[in-house]
């Protein structure tokens, strides 16, 4: 079979040359090979045409871009290094961090709360804490008023604020200041650092006072505010924000003594942080700014008008509506009763002096004092104060005037040491003032007498007498009328206040038994060894002629002064302290003392002291008057109380148309018939002497040269035991 080509010839066979060769080895393929480029028809860059490009500005900024490259390839570093350090600083001082619970009460110094003698507070000292307030279950109102006025961001930053410190900046330059100075720009949590002293605690033997530790707490400088960041952004790793709020909340100081919220609740309105208003609210975190000059107790408008802007504050981030603000506006915060009276600030003051320091001033314990203090009697006391020199004392006198009022054991029941009633921490003329007693101190010349056997109705000659007195020459005693009554009863002497019966006595019965009697009712102080001793020469304070006056009425007795009741610590029902006076030896007998208020009764009945007569009840006392009026004083008592008066000035100057049975009587008057007030009129405990069948007759100077001889009539001692007697006895034997 043939096959064609297409041309009509034949093809020969097809034979593979060489078949029976062996075949040949695979070679690889060939690479494929590139194509080779187009060639470009862009012309090449060279170095030149590069250079010229640029210009000349671009050799301008040439080197600023290499600076930039520089800085960028440090910065990220050094910025990753800070932040490194950075973390490990917030690290450190997380771990340095305690418990929040322990954080919550700072105070170096523990509390004092003082309590009347029915066992209400009337007044606080030291650092004042009310008790743990959580910012969750405090009143809403009070958590929002702190965020508004302190920290508006205060959910929302790490710690720190950087918009804040921004800001505080501006305002600061803006202001004139330096940047650091004034406004701070600081959040809650670094205002919480601050009150924690950034974890230092007070070491008294690195400052000199806690006022020294608190400035340095509160130094202002870069670093201590770079610290400061550090502190807070750890505070914000460790605690949650509402545990930051809580020891904020707890930690601030809110003025009166008040430590965090619950304190100044407590304080201020007489309520748990709990249950306070908008408008209570208000004006607690008002006081964050300025706490001792905003404090409600302090300035109560000026107190309000923070509190109206802190209002503000809340309605304008959402926290009141403007209904409720306005509501808020209409009825602003009123103190409670307890906060308005501060009652017993003079008293408050002496009771915490007669404390030891380390239970009182300096305590670090929370210490509860019951005291003897009355508060109606204290309300008494200053209303007859102010009634007085608002009606009776001429417009701008600058005298001042005390009162002490006490029963018949020594315990005080309301104090006065000055016009200002409402001060704290300042003289007291109650108990500080030593001052000459003048005619008030006669009555123990007379105690000193009768506990000798003399009788009320024994006659003494009131006539010119004069006495030689060692190194001075004669001195001769003068009444206060200048004018001389002749033979006079004791009792006489006493209720006109006659001084020369009184020296003539005093001289009769011996000074050294005068000056015994009056220190052992209490009068503690340097007696005046001459004869000017029975006129009230020495000096003493009005607590303790007072609580000598008390001696007399109780029937003779001595007392210590006193306003502590008992003083615990909070927590224990095991008192510390007792009572830290009352009823002592006996000085003389108590017959010599009932004839002795009888004598005395006779002074206000119708003697120096009528103006201090009180409408339905028996009352005995004694005014005095000392030289050129510098001092007058009136003391007495009913049967139920002591009270005593003293009226002068600070310097001394002499006090214009005022003596005892004056002014300090109505003070006295005024003051009794306000505490006397529905109480049932009691009789004093007097005895009235058994008359004299024959009295002596009367000798003259001439006939003897001693001075029983000279009107004194002198019947004997008598053998009833007393401390008096028993002083006698150790003189002149049995």
């Amino acid at each position: 079979m043939t096959t064609g080509n297409g041309s009509g010839k034949r093809r020969g066979p097809l034979v593979a040359e060489k078949r029976n060769l062996k075949a040949p080895a695979k070679t690889p393929p060939k690479k494929a090979t590139r194509k080779p480029k187009k060639p470009s028809t862009r012309k090449s860059k060279s170095p030149r045409t590069k250079s010229t490009r640029r210009g000349v500005l671009g050799w301008l900024l040439l080197p600023l871009r290499w600076i930039l490259r520089l800085l960028w390839a440090f910065s990220w570093r050094i910025g990753g290094i800070a932040a490194l350090c950075l973390a490990a600083a917030i690290g450190y001082q997380y771990t340095l961090l305690p418990d929040v619970d322990t954080l919550l009460d700072g105070r170096n110094h523990g509390s004092v709360t003082l309590l009347d003698d029915k066992g209400e507070i009337f007044a606080w000292r030291g650092d004042q804490f009310g008790g743990v307030a959580h910012a969750d279950t405090v009143s809403p109102h009070l958590r929002n008023a702190f965020i508004a006025t302190e920290d508006k961001r205060f959910f929302r930053h790490f710690g720190v604020s950087p918009r804040g410190v921004a800001s505080a900046v501006r305002i600061n330059l803006r202001e004139g200041r330096g940047p650091l100075s004034g406004h701070g720009g600081s959040t809650i949590t670094q205002q919480t650092a601050k009150l924690m002293c950034l974890g230092v605690t007070y070491d008294p033997t690195k400052w000199q006072s806690e006022a020294a530790y608190e400035a340095d707490c509160r130094r202002g400088s870069i670093w201590r505010k770079l610290t400061e960041a550090v502190f807070a952004m750890a505070m914000e790793v460790k605690y949650s924000k509402i545990d930051i709020l809580s020891i904020y909340m707890n930690r601030a100081y809110l003025g009166g003594g008040a430590y965090g919220v619950e304190a100044a609740a407590q304080r201020y309105f007489g309520k748990s942080a709990d249950q306070v208003n908008a408008s209570e609210a208000a004006m607690i975190a008002g006081l964050l700014t300025a706490p001792s000059t905003l404090a409600p107790t302090a300035n109560l408008e000026r107190s309000r008008n923070r509190a109206a802007t802190v209002l503000r504050l809340m309605e304008e981030q959402g926290y009141l509506t403007s209904e409720q603000r306005k509501l808020a506006d209409a009825a602003p915060a009123h103190l409670s009763a307890k906060a308005t009276a501060r009652a017993g600030g003079y008293f408050a003051d002496w009771v915490m002096d007669t404390v030891p320091a380390f239970l009182s001033d300096d305590t670090t314990e929370d210490v509860v004092i019951r005291t003897t203090l009355d508060q109606r009697l204290q309300t008494a006391a200053e209303d007859a104060i102010t009634y007085i020199f608002e009606n009776k004392v001429r417009s701008g006198s600058k005298a001042q005037a005390a009162i002490v009022v006490m029963s018949a054991d020594g315990a005080v029941r309301a104090m006065v040491g000055g016009r200002n009633l409402r001060a704290s921490g300042v003289f007291n003329r109650a108990t500080q003032a030593k001052r000459q007693t003048g005619s008030a101190f006669k009555p123990f010349v007379y105690a000193a007498a009768l506990e000798m056997g003399y009788s009320p109705y024994d006659t003494v000659l009131d006539a010119e007498y004069c006495l030689n007195i060692p190194g001075s020459g004669s001195w001769c005693p003068k009444n206060y009328t200048k004018q001389f009554y002749g033979p006079v009863t004791l009792t006489q002497a006493l209720r006109d206040s006659l001084n020369i019966p009184a020296v003539k006595l005093s001289e009769a019965i011996g000074r050294d038994k005068v000056r015994y009697v009056a220190d052992e009712f209490g009068i503690n102080n340097d007696l005046a060894d001459g004869p000017a001793l029975a006129l009230g020469a020495s000096e003493s304070t009005l607590i303790e002629m007072t609580g000598a006056y008390a001696g007399i009425l109780n029937g003779g007795s001595s007392v210590t002064p006193y306003g502590v009741e008992q003083l615990s610590l909070v927590g224990q029902s095991e008192p510390l302290i007792g009572a830290s006076g009352g009823l002592g030896e006996r000085v003389i007998r108590e017959q010599a003392a009932q004839e002795l208020v009888w004598m005395m009764e006779k002074v206000i009945a119708g003697g120096t002291g009528q103006r201090a007569q009180i409408p339905g009840w028996q009352a005995a006392g004694k005014s005095g008057t000392t030289s050129a009026a510098k001092d007058a004083w009136f003391i007495g008592f009913t049967a139920d109380y002591v009270t005593g008066v003293w009226m002068g000035y600070d310097d001394n100057t002499p006090l214009t148309g005022v003596t005892g049975g004056g002014l300090p009587a109505e003070i006295w008057h005024e003051a009794m018939v306000r505490i006397h007030d529905g109480l049932a009129p009691r009789p004093l405990p007097m005895r009235e002497p058994a008359q004299i069948a024959s009295p002596q007759p009367q000798s003259s100077r001439a006939q003897s040269g001693n001075v029983l001889n000279q009107g004194v009539r002198n019947p004997g001692r008598p053998a009833n035991d007393s401390s008096l007697d028993r002083l006698l006895r150790s003189i002149f034997g049995n």
